[in-house]
């Protein structure tokens, strides 16, 4: 694989993510966040286990625990996000929520370099994210900031987490099994709410074909490159090439809605290429000690 794959690897992920946020829209008139959320992991899920039907004997009870705390911590990100960005600004969430992975890029390298290019992708999509201060007052605002730290955090557990499940090999395999059983798991949490205030909406056919949608686009399509993109790199790169997300979201605003970035945002998207290439020369030999080939 070469060094460019990769990071194109990112970018028609996070096509594919907004492409299912369009579907997702949809679903906010009828559900709650986290029903939303629930819907697009088991609808995910369900996909996978579809397409893949892992046989029940090659897997290990240690393994079905990795994949079910990998899928279960998947969907409760996604759930912290939708609830957050219920609260606050997309932008103002989408830098809160990077701070994740930005974490684990720091923990991962103590060299001068990586932890600059992680203040410059940190600083990059600050700029491109369009962060609102004014949408962080209040207590409706405080609990998005709270939703969207919480998110964080689970960013930072998913890249963690999911670097165990594809260096144990079958890692799109360990995704569909994983988010099949995180489904089940916050099932009760994930519905009892909107079984209880808007029982009608799930009697819609739509409501689970927009799941499915959403959870092809938005969660199997990216995650499934996660994963290859994983088994390849060490998570340090890996938490800094989601910086890509991003600027992708303002790449594709630009050409498709005619929405031309400003300075600012000239100016993010320019912080995040450079941590990216400053840092893609270590792509072959992270790669290398993880056990990873190409």
């Amino acid at each position: 694989m070469t060094p460019l794959m990769i990071p194109a690897m990112f970018v028609i992920g996070a096509i594919s993510q907004y492409v299912g946020a369009s579907l997702g829209v949809g679903l906010f008139e009828t559900l709650s966040p986290v029903a939303v959320a629930w819907l697009r992991g088991a609808g995910a899920g369900l996909i996978l286990l579809v397409a893949l039907r892992p046989r029940r004997w090659d897997w290990s009870a240690a393994r079905l625990r990795v994949a079910a705390l990998f899928g279960t911590v998947t969907v409760l990100m996604n759930m912290a996000f939708y609830e957050a960005i219920a609260h606050i600004d997309l932008g103002t969430a989408v830098a809160i929520e990077f701070l994740g992975p930005i974490t684990v890029a720091v923990a991962g390298s103590r060299r001068a370099v990586d932890l600059l290019a992680a203040a410059a992708a940190l600083v990059g999509v600050v700029c491109v994210a369009g962060v609102n201060i004014g949408a962080v007052s209040g207590a409706d605002g405080a609990v998005g900031v709270g939703f969207a730290l919480l998110a964080a955090a689970l960013w930072a557990g998913y890249i963690v987490i999911g670097k165990r499940v594809a260096d144990a090999g079958g890692g799109i395999e360990g995704l569909g099994v994983g988010l099949a059983a995180g489904a089940v798991v916050l099932a009760v949490p994930g519905l009892a709410p909107d079984l209880v205030s808007r029982a009608g909406s799930f009697l819609h056919w739509e409501v689970w074909v927009l799941g499915l949608g959403l959870g092809l686009l938005s969660s199997v399509v990216p995650y499934v490159l996660d994963q290859v993109v994983l088994g390849r790199v060490g998570r340090a790169r890996f938490a800094l090439l989601l910086a890509l997300l991003p600027v992708t979201a303002t790449g594709v605003g630009a050409v498709m809605l005619g929405q031309r970035p400003g300075w600012i945002e000239a100016i993010g998207i320019a912080l995040v290429v450079i941590a990216i290439v400053v840092t893609s020369r270590d792509a072959r030999p992270q790669a290398a000690e993880t056990g990873s080939g190409s």
